[in-house]
């Protein structure tokens, strides 16, 4: 059996046990800590009487249900479900693990078969098509926390006027939810269930702040924390914040518009040379292919040169684009 079968097959393996465990410890009370999980985003969930839980209205569970319920227990995969739920993508953690080991294994066995049948390259295109799902959820997250952040300073506003024609923080609250666009309406919209469900006005905006990592936002968290503990003009505070947060997005624009040209020359420096590679080994792909052939010369035992050119490419290219990016990145 060749090495990317027994690949293939430890993953099938690994998987199958996931599931097998999952249907053994699955149980009813973890059904309703998830369905309260979707309202209440709290450490923990409110305990129902074993009575209560059986009922005709209590959906039966399937098998990722159960798979998901054993995974979020754990820490490694409880990161992943954080960051599935910042990014506001209907995905169980089941569902993205499935996904990684078939991005993984499609990436690893296009590499196995068009670049020379190289057990090396098959294993890097395995890690490569592994991370596709978390680069792909941490773009969703990035630009939904952008979006957030353009909406945050016109959705005070709504919330100064609401405070002020007399209705309280948490009716201001449901004003946004009504009256503002996604995706601010839809994290408000939440606080509010999270409150009518139990949890405190400071829990739920922490869980908010979770979802949506905002440095905007947490100031203004800080101010509604602060008014509810010792008082204060809330209208005011909030007023004089959604201007900082207006002028802070303007500035960020014109930076983001200077610094386009940087941005750009990073991307060119990263994915220039490896389009160039790929473009030279579809034309003469003999002279390409001597780069992770193992043949002499080596440097170390097996370990030829050609190798240690390809580590040293990406090492440079990477460091590049890191470079270019840090200097491009401005805070403001």
């Amino acid at each position: 059996m060749s090495p990317l079968m027994l690949i293939l097959a430890g993953f099938a393996v690994l998987f199958i046990l996931g599931a097998g465990v999952a249907l053994i410890t699955g149980d009813r009370q973890a059904i309703v800590d998830e369905r309260l999980e979707e309202f209440v985003s709290a450490a923990s969930v409110v305990e129902l009487p074993e009575d209560d839980i059986v009922g005709p209205s209590v959906r039966k569970p399937d098998y990722a249900d159960r798979l998901d319920n054993l995974l979020s227990g754990r820490t490694f995969f409880g990161s992943i479900q954080d960051r599935i739920r910042r990014s506001d993508i209907k995905l169980r953690v089941s569902e993205y693990i499935i996904l990684m080991v078939v991005f993984g294994v499609l990436a690893a066995g296009a590499v196995y078969i068009f670049l020379g049948q190289s057990i090396l390259l098959a294993i890097f295109g395995l890690f490569f098509g592994i991370r596709i799902p978390r680069i792909y959820i941490g773009m969703a997250a990035n630009r939904r926390v952008r979006a957030f952040n353009n909406q945050l300073g016109d959705t005070l506003t709504l919330w100064v006027n609401a405070l002020r024609a007399g209705s309280s923080v948490l009716q201001g609250m449901e004003t946004i939810a009504t009256e503002s666009p996604v995706p601010i309406s839809v994290e408000f919209e939440r606080v509010v269930q999270e409150v009518r469900l139990g949890l405190s006005v400071e829990q739920a905006l922490d869980n908010m702040y979770n979802r949506v990592p905002s440095d905007d936002l947490d100031l203004v968290i800080t101010a509604v924390n602060i008014q509810r503990e010792v008082g204060g003009n809330l209208a005011e505070v909030l007023d004089n914040i959604s201007f900082t947060i207006r002028e802070r997005v303007r500035i960020k624009g014109e930076i983001r518009t200077l610094t386009a040209q940087g941005r750009i020359s990073g991307w060119i420096i990263t994915f220039l040379p490896v389009a160039l590679g790929f473009l030279m080994y579809l034309i003469n792909p003999e002279y390409i292919s001597e780069l992770w052939v193992q043949e002499e010369p080596f440097i170390l035992p097996n370990f030829p040169c050609g190798w240690a050119v390809l580590g040293l490419s990406i090492g440079m290219i990477g460091l590049g684009g890191y470079a270019i990016s840090r200097i491009v990145d401005i805070e403001v």
